[in-house]
C-alpha cells in the first residue's frame, strides 16, 4: 500500500472515511478474491490487495467516495431536506444515483467491470451484506455501491494485468 506520506489529501481522507465508515482495504479484497479466485487459481489476497490499492489511487474514485460518504452521513443525521432525506436513508429502491456514482468508478476499467459490478451488487457477499443491513442505523446508501464498484474495477484491472502476462 502507498504510504501515508505519499498521499495528497483527497486521497488520504477517501482512505480515512472508509475505514471510520466500517470498510477496510481488506474487505474489498475479500470481495475481488471472491469474483477472481475461479479464473485465476493461484490468485492471492495479496494481488487482490494491490488492485484494491491501486485503484484507490485515482482521483475519479477518491471523488466518489468522498462525495457517497458524505451523502450517508448526512442523511444518518437526518440532515438533508425532503424528500431526499427519505430517499437515501431508506436506500428506496428507484432511486439509482447512488449506482450512478459507483458507475463512475467501474468505467476506469472497461466493460468487465459493469458485469463484475452487477453480479456482486446482486449478491452481497461479504462486507455489502453489512454495508445493506438496515438494523445498524448507518445509512450506506452510497457506500455499499462505491465499495462494490471499486472491488469490480479492482477485478477488471486485475483481470487485464493477467491476460497481459499470458
Amino acid at each position: 500500500m502507498k504510504s501515508e506520506e505519499k498521499m495528497d489529501i483527497v486521497e488520504k481522507t477517501a482512505r480515512e472515511w472508509m475505514v471510520k465508515r466500517g470498510v477496510k482495504p481488506e474487505d474489498i479484497a475479500d470481495l475481488v478474491y471472491f469474483l477472481q479466485e475461479k479464473y485465476h487459481p493461484d490468485l492471492s489476497m495479496q494481488e487482490c490487495l494491490e488492485n484494491v490499492d491501486r485503484v484507490l489511487t485515482k482521483r475519479e474514485v477518491q471523488n466518489a467516495v468522498l462525495t457517497g460518504i458524505q451523502f450517508d452521513i448526512l442523511a444518518e443525521k437526518g440532515q438533508l431536506e425532503e424528500p431526499l432525506q427519505t430517499i437515501i436513508g431508506t436506500d428506496e429502491s428507484l432511486y439509482g444515483v447512488d449506482e450512478i456514482l459507483a458507475f463512475s468508478i467501474v468505467n476506469i476499467y472497461g466493460s468487465i467491470g459493469f458485469t463484475n459490478y452487477g453480479y456482486i451488487d446482486k449478491l452481497k457477499p461479504g462486507i455489502l451484506q453489512y454495508l445493506n443491513d438496515k438494523s445498524t442505523g448507518k445509512c450506506h446508501t452510497f457506500l455499499d455501491d462505491i465499495v462494490g464498484a471499486i472491488a469490480a474495477a479492482a477485478s477488471s484491472r486485475l483481470a487485464h494485468r493477467a491476460r497481459d502476462v499470458e
